[in-house]
């Protein structure tokens, strides 16, 4: 018996259809990092990209539970000395909203160059209008 591995030509990529209006961060996340990976096709291989694409809508309403809109705070780092920058949920939430679930899914993906090259197949969009109509995308509930 051969264990059997997809070649490239036979992967089938599908386009969804996220709305992200009132879903939980986390929940929304891992959801959308199952899709981008594979994970729910007869064919998922851990070494190989066999996800599809997905579309994100509305991320400018998703929501947290408990104080967590509160308390949440992003990190970076202008690499100097003392640079650490925290940016609290709400600013970035109201200035850059599709980046929250971006971060959030990016964590959610391996650590490596395919995980990299699974995170471009995501686009995420604040409002509920997408420039993806001609891919028929799918609407998906997770």
């Amino acid at each position: 018996m051969t264990t059997y591995t997809p070649k490239g030509r036979d992967i089938e990529r599908r386009w969804w259809i996220v709305d992200a209006a009132g879903r939980p961060l986390g929940r929304l996340a891992s959801g959308i990092a199952r899709i981008l990976r594979g994970k729910h096709k007869p064919v998922f291989t851990p070494h190989l990209d066999t996800g599809d694409h997905v579309v994100v809508i509305n991320a400018s309403r998703v929501a947290l539970t408990g104080k967590k809109a509160d308390q949440k705070r992003y990190f970076r780092h202008s690499g100097y000395m003392g640079g650490e920058r925290f940016i609290p949920f709400r600013r970035m939430l109201a200035t850059r909203p599709e980046r929250v679930i971006e971060l959030a899914v990016k964590g959610m993906m391996p650590k490596n160059a395919l995980g990299k090259s699974m995170v471009k197949k995501l686009r995420v969009y604040p409002g509920a209008e997408h420039p993806h109509q001609s891919q028929k995308p799918k609407p998906l509930e997770i």
